[in-house]
C-alpha cells in the first residue's frame, strides 16, 4: 500500500494548485495531499486532505492511479492520484494562503506550458489524468535529484477496481 494521496480539484480550464511551503516541492507549485492515517482508505484521505487543505468538501473525487517514484536506486514510494470538479460557477476566491503554502487557482495551459518551472513534475501525467479514462502507474526514476526515467503504464480493469476505494459521506 502506497503512503500518500494527491489530488487535482478541476474547474473548467483551471485548477487549484498549492504552493507549498515545505519539503517536499517546497516552492512549486502542486495538487493538495499528503499521508494516509491509520485505518483510513486511500479516498478519504484525499477527501479529507482536500477538506484540511482547502476547505472545500469533495464527495467524488475520481480515482485515476497512481504516481510512483524511486529515487537513487533505493527509495521506493508513490501516491494514490484523483482529480475532482466543481462547476465552472464555483465559487473560491484565490490566492488564499494557508499553512500549507498558498492556493491558486491556474489555468490549465499555464501548468502544463513547457517552460513553466514553477511546478513540480505535472507535466510528465496531468494531461493524462485530465483526459483519458483509464487508470495509470505514472513511474518516475530520480537520480541526484533529477528524472532520469518517466513511464505510464495503464493499469488493468481488474486491479484498478480493487484499486478504486469509494467513502460514504461522513
Amino acid at each position: 500500500m502506497l503512503e500518500y494521496t494527491i489530488g487535482f480539484i478541476k474547474r473548467g480550464n483551471e485548477i487549484l494548485l498549492l504552493n507549498r511551503e515545505k519539503s517536499s516541492w517546497m516552492g512549486r507549485w502542486n495538487g493538495v495531499g499528503g499521508k494516509l492515517e491509520a485505518n483510513e482508505t486511500p479516498t478519504m484521505c484525499i477527501q479529507r486532505e482536500i477538506k484540511e487543505e482547502t476547505g472545500i468538501v469533495i464527495h467524488d473525487a475520481a480515482y485515476k492511479g497512481m504516481v510512483t517514484w524511486e529515487v537513487d536506486s533505493s527509495h521506493v514510494g508513490g501516491m494514490y492520484a484523483y482529480i475532482a470538479e466543481v462547476p465552472e460557477d464555483y465559487t473560491y476566491h484565490t490566492p488564499i494562503k494557508t499553512d500549507e503554502g498558498i492556493l491558486d487557482w491556474k489555468k490549465i495551459d499555464w501548468v502544463l506550458h513547457p517552460k513553466n518551472e514553477g511546478i513540480a513534475n505535472l507535466k510528465y501525467y496531468l494531461t493524462k489524468m485530465l483526459e483519458d479514462d483509464r487508470m495509470y502507474e505514472h513511474r518516475f526514476v530520480y537520480q541526484q535529484g533529477e528524472v532520469t526515467e518517466f513511464h505510464s503504464i495503464e493499469l488493468e480493469k481488474k486491479i484498478s477496481s480493487r484499486t478504486k476505494l469509494h467513502a460514504k459521506n461522513r
